[in-house]
């Protein structure tokens, strides 16, 4: 099982900012980001050789083909991430549930983390990838398209009870430990960080509750984008904005693990919930490996060394979930688009 290092923004490209936003320090990288062998050099040559035209790869014929026949035949499976159901500081897990899908489909996996929401979708749609991590909203995204190009696979199921043994999660809305504001309506006026704009928890959920409020004509002070949950809580906990809106599974996996950020911050209103992040897979997999890659996740729970990664993870299982489990998530946005109001301020 390899992973796969993180690209340096400047080759991938990032979408552009708008209104008064600005650029956060890009999350940090971990020693499991490194990998040196010749099926990950391949992987990073590929991408290196992308074009980008705006926010959409293009890939050569050759290089695609290339990337999606490992997905087809029998190289190695491409697992991508984007939105996780620990925190960065669980990465390992991901590399167990790799190690463990190797040895029950005896292929080779490649697992990649590190890029952009917009990125992995595009690796996804392309076949560079084949398996993905991903947030409900850029799900629905590419679902919803006339011809999309990824299917839902499966979804988490978390142990803590206020998941109600359901594929669902929660937006928290987070402040500093010692901040004196105790309610969504004194953030009136103050820096608000987040994510992604194309996360669910992290934009579309706060945007949706900023519209049902009636605060569309410039809450906040000044807004920032991070680049991950991880770093809008470190950001918050330093002072360098007063508020985000956290998945909460990482954020429940943060303070589990005691991380000394997510210690100096408190959650102060809970929006959700909505559908979980999904396990999506490219359409250009086999139907038939598709089926046995959900059957390796779907016995996880029954099965002992299964059951450990599950338990770490804070994960009870992972289970079938039909598309309307994200009907919430596309209410949200379709209220944005209806609204005009699509970017927060």
């Amino acid at each position: 099982m390899n992973l796969i290092p993180r690209i340096p923004q400047a080759i991938l490209g990032q979408r552009g900012m708008a209104g008064n936003r600005s650029h956060a320090r890009p999350a940090r990288r971990t020693p499991a980001h490194r990998a040196t062998n010749t099926s990950t050099a391949f992987l990073l040559s590929t991408l290196l050789c992308l074009c980008l035209v705006g926010s959409t790869i293009h890939l050569p014929g050759s290089a695609m083909a290339a990337a999606t026949q490992a997905g087809q035949n029998n190289g190695p499976l491409r697992i991508v991430m984007s939105a996780a159901f620990v925190a960065d500081s669980g990465i390992d897990i991901y590399a167990q549930i790799s190690r463990y899908l190797e040895n029950k489909l005896d292929r080779k996996i490649e697992f990649v983390t590190g890029f952009s929401y917009d990125t992995i979708n595009q690796m996804l749609t392309s076949g560079l990838a084949d398996i993905g991590f991903v947030c409900g909203l850029p799900y629905i995204l590419e679902h919803d398209l006339a011809q999309p190009h990824v299917e839902l696979l499966l979804a988490p199921v978390m142990k803590d009870s206020r998941y109600q043994n359901k594929p669902i999660y929660f937006s928290y809305i987070i402040v500093h430990k010692d901040s004196t504001i105790n309610s969504f309506a004194e953030l009136k006026g103050k820096r608000f960080v987040f994510n992604d704009e194309i996360s669910n928890s992290g934009y579309n959920m706060p945007r949706a509750h900023l519209i049902k409020t009636g605060e569309t004509g410039g809450f906040f002070s000044q807004t920032l984008r991070s680049g991950s949950h991880e770093e809008s809580i470190r950001m918050v906990a330093l002072g360098k904005a007063d508020t985000s809106a956290i998945d909460s599974l990482v954020y429940d996996y943060e303070i589990f693990r005691q991380q000394e950020h997510a210690q100096k911050t408190r959650i102060i209103k809970t929006l959700g919930p909505a559908g979980i992040p999904p396990i999506v897979v490219s359409s250009k997999v086999p139907l038939v490996l598709r089926q046995k890659i959900r059957a390796v996740f779907l016995d996880m729970n029954n099965d002992p060394a299964g059951r450990k990664i599950l338990e770490s993870a804070l994960l009870d299982r992972f289970a079938n979930v039909d598309d309307s489990n994200y009907d919430g998530i596309r209410k949200m946005y379709t209220l944005a688009q209806d609204t005009g109001y699509m970017v927060i301020k």
